[in-house]
């Protein structure tokens, strides 16, 4: 625990710029409940359904405090869980109800199972015309590749990132956390406000269908034109950025590096004036990104002998005071300890159930009006079951008739 954690600010489920909103999060692990989480944080109220017994396996992912993930808190904040075999027809008619009282259903799962359970689009959007249906999977809902299982790791490969990723002429590496999975979880949360939007207008709701690879290759840039135009293959580039000049990570003398983007005009004009090449930043053929790119062996090279000479501490205070975008490589560590996190609200501490504290990132975007906040910790399995399951009108002795049979699971007590 870090001093300059600031305790998350509670946000009241009435105020946030989704307050009323009302999501059924189905699915598990990320994609689906990156998605929901993003909601939640400001101000939808996210039922999420687990199975009874294991719940959501990302409950006991990675680093584990008293039985339970770390990372667990931060993706499920803000939701309340329902304990629900989603295999049992009884449970399906419970999701049918609730879809029925719901704006708006997120699912990752591979396609064809929600009709296969009887709560696809036909059903639910039938049962309730105005039902937003965000479905994120591998390969998308139609296609020749639909039924293949898919996970972002495969996603990040196939959309066309992973082939850039590695140093040049080395095995390519996965970027470090699970990023197809979040693009596709970005991707429909801009879905889903999209559809919010239609909806106002139209009255309907829609369904959308995100594939992870497409977020990954969503993000691809000028890859897929270039080829078109001159059959040209990107290949990987390591720590520089393949047609753009400077931008690279240069070794210091602590045995750190800086990365220097120096790639617009004027800056890598003033980035050569600090590292005393003014024959490089006044060079006619280096005064467009075009001809810096012939050259860039050349340039880097300036570069890498001025860092090599400094602290990676004194080549970024003197690229800061000439206004040269550079920055140090941050760990977890340096991330925990950094007072721009702090004054951004960015490092939260959080009181668990059995007292002991926690810091979790903050919540992104920042609204000005109405921001995000953390009105309740990720809850326990089946926490709110009984709270659920009466709100659409089971009786006490119905949900206890449910949890005998292990349809449905309450809070362990």
């Amino acid at each position: 625990m870090t001093s300059d954690s600031s305790p998350a600010k509670p946000l009241s489920p009435t105020l946030g710029p989704l307050a009323g909103l009302k999501v059924l999060e189905l699915g598990q692990l990320i994609a689906g409940p990156f998605a929901a989480k993003t909601l939640a944080d400001f101000g939808a109220d996210v039922i999420k359904i687990e199975p009874p017994e294991s719940g959501d396996p990302l409950r006991r992912w990675r680093l584990l405090k008293d039985g339970t993930s770390v990372w667990w808190q931060v993706q499920s904040r803000n939701k309340r869980s329902l304990a629900l075999d989603l295999k049992q027809p009884e449970a399906q008619d419970i999701v049918r109800k609730l879809a029925c009282e719901s704006d708006v259903l997120i699912e990752n799962f591979r396609p064809g199972a929600m009709e296969g359970w009887g709560l696809g689009p036909d059903v639910l959007q039938a049962l309730n015309p105005r039902l937003i249906m965000l479905r994120i999977s591998g390969y998308g809902q139609t296609g020749p590749y639909r039924d293949r299982p898919g996970f972002g790791v495969v996603a990040e490969a196939m959309g066309g990132l992973r082939h850039l990723t590695a140093e040049p002429g080395q095995v390519p590496v996965r970027v470090g956390v699970s990023i197809g999975d979040t693009l596709a979880s970005l991707h429909g949360v801009i879905g889903i406000l999209m559809a919010l939007h239609h909806r106002h207008t139209a009255g309907t709701g829609q369904v959308i269908d995100v594939a992870l690879y497409e977020a990954v290759f969503n993000c691809m840039e000028s890859l897929l034109p270039e080829h078109s135009a001159f059959g040209a293959v990107r290949g990987p580039g390591g720590s520089a950025l393949p047609g753009i000049a400077p931008s690279n990570a240069y070794l210091c003398s602590d045995g750190g590096y800086a990365l220097i983007a120096g790639n617009g005009d004027s800056i890598y004009k003033r980035l050569m004036k600090t590292i005393d090449r003014q024959d490089l930043g006044t060079d006619p053929a280096l005064k467009d990104n075009a001809g810096r790119v012939v050259r860039v062996a050349e340039i880097d090279h300036a570069i890498g002998q001025w860092t090599a000479q400094r602290s990676v501490t004194d080549v970024l205070r003197a690229l800061d005071e000439a206004s040269v975008p550079a920055g140090r490589i941050y760990t977890i560590a340096d991330i925990a300890a950094d007072p721009h996190y702090a004054a951004r609200g960015m490092l939260q501490h959080i009181t668990l159930a059995d007292g002991s504290g926690l810091t979790v990132p903050g919540i992104v975007p920042k609204l000005s009006n109405t921001p995000g906040g953390q009105h309740r910790n990720a809850p326990a399995l089946g926490q709110d079951t009984d709270e659920v399951l009466r709100g659409i009108g089971l009786t006490q002795a119905q949900i206890q008739a449910l949890k005998d049979k292990g349809i449905v699971q309450g809070q362990a007590t």
